[in-house]
């Protein structure tokens, strides 16, 4: 598919994000070991969460939908002893969070099983996921000496381990915490520095005595059952940062996103862009079953280039595809580091990033380890490509919105996979 995108003199009108995409996988598959019946609304809709969805109904989860609008779904959790082998090979499709916190809870499951993805996936280091859960007594085969999927999984009895994390990743310390949930002793994780943090705030409101002390955590099994959590999602901030960007930078834009998940660990979006100079506020603070959410305005801003690494990547790893966006036009020049992260996602975000902006007029320079963006840039309408990465496609329309003449996004289906409704939420506040 491609989408045609062109300019438009005001932006005006409220977004409602789709449900977080991070907490949505961890609620569903935690939920479906928990002991009794969970109702999760506002669930994210994008094929990524369809995934965990499938692979586990083929466990023997009973997941009912019980509205789609919010999407609502009902799980009937099994404990902890009662999934069941499947009969076929779980296919995780373009999801990595499922793969790898599927692993995690299947290495512990007295059975066989197999676990494959879409070409993208199936290209994504998973060795660095292997190597704990093979500390902590797992048997887990793959491709490439046990570095790619497909993986299989011979499920067994797990021991509890102290792990130092190589990279800040949510998405392995998840993993370790689940497999944790069964294993004998206690399992300790050091993080390098913070990573987002939904797990630990799910599995404590669930009732698992786990404690977190700086950038330590500590997991001994729970002896009772998982309680099951009924849970309203907040939306996503990643997807809200496509309405912050476009709203600072266009010249006469004035947006309101509701309903935004404002978790302290994923907050690096807009502490960048505030310190880039964008007019946001932050209204109508609350909670939601331990979960921080917010209501967030934003408009046209003058803003300027800044260095962005350290501690703050780990907290917008998933933005900086359309903060690179505000940078192209912000005065100065922006460095991104300290982000090889980028290059092991979907795609190879730092080469498409600088490829596909720069036939839109951006001036950047690829880093081994991030980007060097000379800011001031006249973007102008160009053919480009999403390279299938949904965070891609959404940060080219972006782009495009404030470009001079018409702009074309190729796989523009790709944001399908974490926000269906994107392109249509564009003509809403082009229209209004």
């Amino acid at each position: 598919m491609i989408k045609k995108i062109s300019p438009c003199s005001t932006l005006r009108g409220e977004i409602t994000p789709p449900g977080d995409k991070s907490i949505s996988h961890r609620a569903i598959l935690l939920n479906s070991i928990a002991q009794g019946r969970a109702r999760l609304s506002n669930l994210c809709p994008g094929a990524d969460c369809g995934s965990t969805l499938t692979c586990l109904k083929a466990l023997g989860v009973s997941i009912k939908q019980a509205s789609s609008a919010p999407p609502t779904i009902e799980i009937d959790g099994v404990g902890k002893k009662g999934l069941r082998e499947a009969e076929d090979v779980l296919n995780a499709g373009n999801s990595a969070t499922t793969m790898r916190l599927l692993t995690g809870l299947l290495a512990a499951q007295p059975f066989l099983s197999i676990i494959t993805g879409d070409n993208s996936l199936r290209s994504r280091p998973m060795g660095r996921l292997i190597s704990p859960l093979h500390l902590m007594g797992a048997k887990i085969w793959g491709r490439g000496e046990d570095s790619l999927a497909p993986l299989a999984i011979k499920g067994g009895e797990l021991h509890g381990i102290t792990y130092p994390l190589p990279v800040p990743s949510a998405q392995l310390k998840s993993a370790i915490l689940i497999a944790a949930l069964f294993a004998e002793g206690e399992t300790i994780i050091q993080e390098p520095s913070k990573s987002r943090d939904h797990t630990e705030r799910l599995l404590q409101t669930m009732g698992v005595p786990l404690k977190v002390n700086g950038v330590t955590i500590s997991l001994t099994p729970p002896i009772t059952p998982l309680n099951p959590v009924d849970l309203h999602i907040p939306g996503d901030i990643s997807s809200a940062a496509y309405w912050l960007v476009i709203g600072a930078i266009h010249p006469d834009a004035k947006i309101r996103v509701k309903d935004t998940g404002v978790n302290s660990t994923r907050m690096g979006v807009i502490e960048v862009l505030l310190k880039m100079g964008a007019k946001i506020k932050i209204e109508n603070q609350r909670w939601a079953r331990g979960e921080p959410l917010a209501d967030l305005s934003i408009e046209s801003s003058e803003l300027a280039g800044i260095e962005i690494s350290g501690e703050l990547i780990p907290q917008l790893i998933d933005e900086i595809p359309v903060i690179a966006v505000a940078a192209c036009v912000a005065r100065g020049v922006t460095i991104i580091k300290e982000a090889a992260e980028l290059r092991v996602k979907e795609t190879d975000r730092i080469s498409n990033l600088v490829k596909e902006l720069s036939k839109l007029g951006a001036t950047m320079k690829e880093m081994p380890d991030g980007m060097v963006i000379y800011g001031g840039a006249k973007l102008h309408g160009a053919k480009c490509s999403s390279h299938s990465d949904h965070r891609l496609a959404m940060a080219l329309g972006v782009a495009g919105l404030i470009a001079e003449g018409e702009t074309l996004v190729e796989d523009a289906e790709a944001v399908g996979f974490s926000y269906p409704a994107f392109w249509q939420d564009v003509e809403r506040i082009k229209a209004n």
